[in-house]
């Protein structure tokens, strides 16, 4: 059994489409419905003890998507921001978005920075990960880091795993303990792969938006029945060593 805090939850929303599908709808509805499960999810965290929860909201490679879907998708990310951030707020969550924003709308990318002005405070964090990949994360630090270098700023010599990380998305808090994947699909898809180094994963056949309270407590049934060693044997965690 894992005696280890669950601190942070990222999980990959995956199955709108096919949740769409299933039903005879528009893709749009399954992307709808899913929205509205991120505040059972962020209510079950918080409940949990989770201090952090990050979601895949869209991905760096999301933009090959059909032009349409695309565009609903942005919209309703803009319409999320504005109808939730003071909700947010209310509630005690600081809203943080991550990833690369250089092909965001102006009009988006002034809803994200309203929105984490008015939550830029509270004791829980939602984290947003659009138009976010993981090698992007590591690629810009280390493009920081060069810039660094070049400047005479850093040696190469001081660049490990501590420089690397304080210029990484995310690097001021926890770690990933629990990365969950929806919708059946087994693998991470290019999300928090410096974070979610030493996460717990979970997968599960359930699509997006079936995904509820129930689910994400599942979930860290699951989490707690693992043993969490980090590099050590078990009999080292079992002697607290």
């Amino acid at each position: 059994m894992s005696s280890q805090a669950l601190r942070h939850v990222a999980i990959i929303m995956d199955g709108n489409n096919r949740w769409a599908k299933q039903r005879g709808l528009a893709g749009n509805k399954g992307h709808r419905e899913g929205v509205e499960r991120i505040r059972d999810v962020m209510s079950a965290c918080k409940r949990q003890g989770a201090e952090v929860l990050t979601l895949f909201a869209f991905s760096s490679e999301n933009w090959e998507r059909p032009p349409k879907e695309v565009e609903a998708l942005m919209g309703l990310f803009q319409l999320y921001l504005k109808n939730e951030a003071k909700k947010l707020k209310k509630e005690g969550v600081r809203l943080r978005v991550i990833g690369s924003r250089e092909r965001f709308s102006e009009r988006l990318c002034k809803a994200i920075d309203a929105a984490e002005a008015i939550a830029c405070e509270g004791e829980t964090t939602l984290v947003i990960a659009a138009d976010y990949g993981g090698q992007w994360d590591m690629a810009n630090a280390a493009r920081q880091i060069a810039v660094q270098i070049a400047a005479g700023e850093l040696s190469p010599e001081q660049v490990g795993i501590e420089q690397i990380a304080q210029h990484m998305c995310l690097q001021d808090l926890p770690p990933v303990d629990m990365l969950i994947r929806t919708g059946g699909e087994v693998r991470i898809s290019n999300f928090l792969l410096w974070q979610a180094a030493y996460s717990e994963l979970v997968f599960t056949d359930t699509l997006w938006p079936d995904f509820g309270e129930a689910a994400l407590d599942a979930a860290v049934v699951e989490f707690h029945t693992r043993q969490r060693r980090f590099g050590k044997t078990s009999e080292q965690v079992a002697d607290g060593a």
